[in-house]
């Protein structure tokens, strides 16, 4: 296994990717969810510990980019399909835009969109990750995806505990301005580049989109999309406030 650990799937034999739900990507989540924990007890056990942390999070999220790029570059891979347009790629903008904010509003409206925008769409390409029937586990793109998409749960959950999330139904338009601004130039660009980011362009196989896909028709598989997002927006938005009603009513 040694000997893939640093190729590139082109560069790979055919079948050495894991399924989804297979034995080693449950392990794999299972390990990267103890690790997550243990990291936020670790960066939040001291005041000015969470501080340092909230600066330099991002930073590290962006060198672990350039390395990953750079190994890319190296082994003549790197190409269009590789820009930080997934919408889990442009969480580490919002991070970097948070920890730089002068006021705590902005650091409010940024964590707002990265608990409620940037953290589903982790957890489902946790769930559904389109690299794993490419990639044996011990390869580094393979272990690159997992800590990265690791390192987006992690700054939402620091942002929680450092008080800068004031999650709410009323911040709502935020999340919506967000989506909006960033889905439709992504849009234009997949169509002039023929690219896929966000899969605006067509649905992941074995995912809801593509199930989406199937219900809608190609034709009208972005209305599809857009309600999806919606619902599950919804939804995040009525956990939330469950959960608030539920705490004022304990108080």
């Amino acid at each position: 296994m040694s000997d893939y650990f640093w190729k590139q799937y082109e560069d790979l034999p055919q079948g050495l990717g894991y399924m989804r739900f297979s034995a080693e990507h449950i392990v794999t989540l299972l390990v990267l969810g103890v690790l997550l924990v243990l990291t936020v007890r670790l960066l939040t056990a001291q005041d000015a510990r969470r501080a340092a942390s909230m600066k330099v999070l991002p930073w590290i999220m962006v060198g672990l980019e350039i390395f990953k790029d750079a190994f890319l570059i190296k082994t003549g891979h790197f190409g269009v399909g590789y820009l930080p347009l997934h919408l889990c790629s442009l969480g580490v903008f919002v991070f970097i835009a948070a920890s730089l904010a002068s006021t705590f509003k902005w650091r409010m409206i940024l964590s707002e969109i990265a608990c409620v925008v940037i953290v589903p769409g982790t957890i489902a390409a946790l769930l559904f990750p389109d690299w794993a029937h490419l990639y044996p586990v011990f390869n580094f793109m393979n272990l690159y995806g997992y800590v990265w998409h690791g390192m987006l749960l992690l700054y939402p959950i620091m942002m929680v505990k450092s008080g800068w999330a004031q999650l709410s139904v009323r911040h709502a338009h935020y999340v919506w301005i967000f989506m909006i601004g960033v889905a439709i130039p992504v849009y234009f660009f997949d169509r002039a580049a023929d690219c896929n980011y966000m899969f605006v362009n067509w649905p992941p196989k074995a995912t809801p989109l593509e199930m989406i896909a199937h219900i809608t028709g190609d034709g009208l598989y972005l209305v599809g999309y857009a309600v999806f997002a919606f619902i599950v927006i919804g939804l995040i938005y009525a956990g939330i406030e469950l959960y608030h009603r539920s705490r004022r009513s304990r108080s």
